[in-house]
C-alpha cells in the first residue's frame, strides 16, 4: 500500500487528461456519499431518534442539535490544516489520504452500531460523539490533500484543463451528496440508524479501495520536509500568498460558510413546520437538502458554459468578482428564509390549535408548532396525518427557491475558492493553503455554533431568545451584507500570483498582470 514506482512531477509535455484523475473522482464520489449521507441525517437523528442508556427517548432541543451539528462540522474543517502539514512535511498527499481514510472508516463503524448502545446500558450519544470525532479527523485531514492532489496531476502542457477538472471534481462531490441525501433519510425513517449510518460506512470503505487502485497512475509530489516546508511557507512568496489569502478565507468566505452550512441545521428544522407535500411527493425534512447537490449538478455546466461567458462579454468575471456576487446571493437566500419564517410565525397559532385539539391532549399547549408536531410523531402520527393540518403552512417550494439562490452563490464562492486556493499558493504550500481555506469553513461553523450556544443560554436563563423566529435569519443575512461591503474595496486591492506544478519560477504568471482576463480582481 506504499507509493513507490510513481512519477513525482507531471510531464510538462503531456497535453491529455491525467491518467490518475478518474481514480480521484471515483474516490471523491464515494467518500462524499458517505460524509453527506451521515451528515444529512444528523439533525433529525438528534432531535427525533436518539435514545438514552435505558432505551428511552433522549432527544435534543433544536438549539442543542444545531450546536452539536455545527461543532461537528467545525471540527471537520479544523483538521484540514493538520492534514495539510502532515502531507506537506512528512507523508505526502497520497499516503496521508490513504492512512487517514482508515480512521474515517472506523468512525462510520461507531455510528453504524449505535442501535446496540442501550442494550449495553450506554446512551447513543456516547457512541455518536466518538464516531463524529473519528469522522471529523478523517474527513477533515484528507480534505486539503485530495483537493491539492487533483491539481498536482496537471503540468504546463495540460494546465488549461484545471478549471474544467475542478468543476468536474465538484460535480462528483455533489453527485455523491445528492444520492445519499435522498436515500439515507428514508433508511433512517423506515429501517433505523444502523442502516442509515451503516451504508455511508460501506461507501467510505469503497472510496478508500478505489483510491488505492490508482496508486500507480498518480503523480506523487513528495513531501518537502520540515526545513524546506518552513522555508517555503515563511519565504517572501509564502508570506505574500498568506497575506492575501488568509483574509479572504478566514474572514470574508468564513461568513459564507456560517450561512451555507445551516442548510443542514436551521433549514432542516424550518422544513419540519412547512407543508412538505410538493410535486406529488411527501418529502422528509432532511431529504430537502438533496436540492442543493442536484442544483449544483445542473448549475455547474450552466454557469461554466453559459452564464460566465455571457457576462464576461460585458464585464469580465474574474475569480474575486465571482466571489463577491456569490456573497450577495447568499445574503438573499437567507433573507428569503427569514421571509418564510415570518409566514410560518403567522400561521403557527392557527395550526397549533387545530392539531392540538385533534390529538385530544389535555394540559397546557406547548409554545411552538415544532413541539406539537414532535409530540404528534411520538404518539405515532404518520406524515400523511400531519399533512392534513400542515397544508395551510407555507409550501416547501419556497425553501426550494431559497436553495436555488444559495446554490448559485455556492457555485460562485466555493468552487471558485477551491481553484483559487490551489493556483494562488506556492508549489510546496498547496495543501497548507487548502487547509487555510477549510479553516475558514470551520470558523464559519464555530460562529454559527457560538450564536446558538448564546441563544440556548438566553432561553435557559430568561425564557426567550433575542433571535426568535425570522430574526435569526435576518441577523445572518445582514451580517453577510456587511461583510460584502467590506470585501468589495479589499478585493480591488488584491495582489497575488499564480503557481502551477511543473512551471519554473520565471514562468509564474503575475495575477496582477494587466492583460485582460488574467487579473483575479
Amino acid at each position: 500500500m506504499g507509493d513507490t514506482q510513481h512519477l513525482t512531477a507531471p510531464d510538462p509535455n503531456e497535453t491529455r487528461f491525467p491518467k490518475g484523475v478518474p481514480y480521484i473522482i471515483g474516490n471523491e464520489l464515494a467518500e462524499r456519499f458517505s460524509f453527506y449521507g451521515m451528515k444529512g441525517i444528523l439533525t433529525v437523528f438528534m432531535t427525533q431518534h436518539m435514545l438514552g442508556a435505558d432505551g428511552a427517548a433522549a432527544y435534543m432541543t433544536d438549539e442543542q442539535a444545531k450546536k452539536w451539528y455545527h461543532l461537528f462540522t467545525a471540527l471537520t474543517y479544523t483538521f484540514p490544516i493538520f492534514g495539510a502539514i502532515l502531507a506537506d512535511v512528512v507523508l505526502g498527499k497520497y499516503r496521508t489520504i490513504l492512512w487517514i481514510s482508515l480512521m474515517y472508516c472506523l468512525g462510520h463503524g461507531f455510528l453504524a452500531v449505535m442501535d446496540v448502545a442501550p442494550s449495553m446500558n450506554m446512551p447513543m450519544q456516547t457512541w455518536l460523539i466518538i464516531g463524529m470525532i473519528f469522522i471529523a479527523i478523517g474527513a477533515g485531514a484528507i480534505k486539503p490533500c485530495v483537493s491539492a492532489h487533483v491539481g498536482d496531476q496537471f503540468g504546463t502542457g495540460n494546465k488549461h484543463m484545471l478549471t474544467q477538472i475542478y468543476n468536474w471534481f465538484y460535480f462528483s462531490i455533489n453527485l455523491g451528496a445528492a444520492s445519499s441525501m435522498i436515500l439515507t433519510p428514508i433508511l433512517l425513517a423506515k429501517v433505523g440508524p444502523w442502516l442509515a449510518f451503516g451504508l455511508p460506512g460501506v461507501l467510505m470503505a469503497i472510496a478508500t479501495f478505489v483510491f488505492w487502485l490508482g496508486r500507480t497512475k498518480f503523480v506523487h509530489v513528495p513531501p518537502a520536509g520540515l526545513e524546506k516546508w518552513k522555508q517555503e511557507t515563511f519565504s517572501e512568496e509564502g508570506k505574500r500568498a498568506l497575506k492575501w489569502l488568509a483574509p479572504l478565507f478566514l474572514f470574508f468566505v468564513m461568513m459564507f460558510w456560517a450561512i451555507f452550512d445551516q442548510t443542514g441545521s436551521a433549514w432542516v428544522l424550518q422544513a419540519e413546520t412547512l407543508d412538505r407535500e410538493f410535486a406529488g411527493i411527501n418529502w422528509l425534512e432532511s431529504q430537502i437538502q438533496f436540492v442543493n447537490p442536484i442544483m449544483i449538478l445542473t448549475g455547474i455546466p450552466i454557469f461554466t458554459y453559459l452564464v460566465y461567458p455571457a457576462v464576461s462579454k460585458v464585464w469580465p468575471l474574474t475569480p474575486l468578482r465571482k466571489i463577491g456576487i456569490g456573497f450577495v446571493l447568499t445574503a438573499g437566500a437567507f433573507a428569503l428564509s427569514g421571509l418564510i419564517e415570518t409566514w410560518i410565525d403567522a400561521k403557527s397559532p392557527e395550526v397549533s390549535t387545530a392539531l392540538w385539539t385533534a390529538m385530544n391532549a389535555s394540559g397546557e399547549m406547548p409554545g411552538s408548532l415544532a413541539d406539537i408536531v414532535q409530540q404528534a410523531r411520538d404518539m405515532g402520527w404518520t406524515q400523511e396525518q400531519l399533512n392534513e393540518y400542515m397544508h395551510v403552512m407555507p409550501s416547501i417550494a419556497w425553501q426550494f427557491l431559497a436553495y436555488l439562490i444559495l446554490t448559485s452563490g455556492e457555485i460562485m464562492v466555493s468552487i471558485v475558492c477551491l481553484e483559487f486556493a490551489y493556483t494562488q499558493s506556492p508549489k510546496k504550500m498547496k495543501s497548507f493553503v487548502m487547509g487555510v481555506f477549510f479553516l475558514g469553513v470551520a470558523l464559519g461553523n464555530y460562529l454559527a455554533m457560538g450564536v446558538n450556544m448564546y441563544l440556548e443560554h438566553q432561553v435557559e436563563t430568561t425564557g426567550s431568545s433575542p433571535l426568535e423566529g425570522a430574526r435569526y435569519y435576518w441577523f445572518f443575512a445582514m451580517a453577510m451584507l456587511l461583510v460584502t461591503a467590506i470585501y468589495i474595496p479589499w478585493s480591488m486591492k488584491y495582489k497575488g500570483r499564480t503557481y502551477i506544478q511543473g512551471e519554473e519560477e520565471e514562468d509564474i504568471i503575475e495575477a496582477e498582470a494587466e492583460a485582460e482576463g488574467t487579473d483575479p480582481r
